[in-house]
């Protein structure tokens, strides 16, 4: 299989060339599909047969398969798409009152315009400049890198975002996800440490002032007996 990204209208042409190990194989019959519309194919050598499509718009993108018929079956299959964005697979993560900075980009590609969205609950909520100005800032560092800043934090920003490049072709989207922590997060497991020091310091000094009062006891008890005697 192989993907091919277009970003705008463009004529392509699809190959699928036989692998010399299949070379012994003859009489074959080559069907080209898009999706499960046949298509002709327009040029043929001995081992490879092609066609060309001219990518005018979003329909035409899409699946496109060879399929080989003979003594064996053998395929290939084209996926012709917009390209993908590029963003960090992680959750950016951040505390309270800071500042968090996303970005997304296409190399090699030129986007028409980008568009940032922040999910609420099962709606998508356009970023822009009327929406919060002093909140949130969008920059276009080049036609195919955008960013977009959140400040001043809090824990309502948490959550996922989006953004969409437009192209010639089509809108293609990217999810990052934004985790807001408060400053006491780091320090809970070092908290926990404490307490449990203290605990166990209470304990060991119960314990000693257990012991002593069992021994001075049992000492007073041994007194009496003697006086009794």
């Amino acid at each position: 299989e192989t993907t091919v990204s277009l970003d705008r209208v463009v004529e392509v042409e699809l190959t699928c060339i036989l692998d010399k190990k299949y070379s012994h194989l003859k009489s074959f019959q080559v069907i080209w599909k898009r999706g499960n519309d046949t298509i002709s194919h327009t040029n043929k050598t001995d081992n490879s047969w092609s066609i060309n499509v001219t990518v005018s718009d979003s329909s035409k993108l899409g699946s496109y398969s060879c399929t080989l018929k003979g003594e064996q079956q053998l395929s290939g299959i084209f996926h012709l798409q917009v390209p993908k964005i590029g963003r960090k697979e992680k959750p950016t993560i951040t505390y309270l009152g800071d500042t968090a900075v996303m970005n997304c980009e296409c190399p090699g590609y030129t986007a028409i315009s980008w568009t940032w969205y922040m999910t609420n609950g099962s709606k998508q909520i356009t970023i822009n400049e009327s929406l919060l100005a002093d909140k949130y800032v969008i920059s276009k560092k080049s036609a195919n890198i955008t960013q977009l800043k959140i400040l001043k934090l809090t824990k309502e920003d948490d959550g996922e975002y989006w953004c969409e490049a437009a192209f010639e072709l089509g809108k293609s989207k990217g999810k990052l996800e934004l985790k807001v922590l408060s400053f006491m997060v780091p320090l809970k497991p070092f908290v926990a440490i404490v307490i449990e020091v203290i605990v166990l310091v209470a304990l060991i000094v119960a314990y000693e002032v257990y012991s002593k009062k069992v021994k001075r006891t049992e000492a007073e008890k041994e007194f009496d007996q003697i006086e009794h005697l």
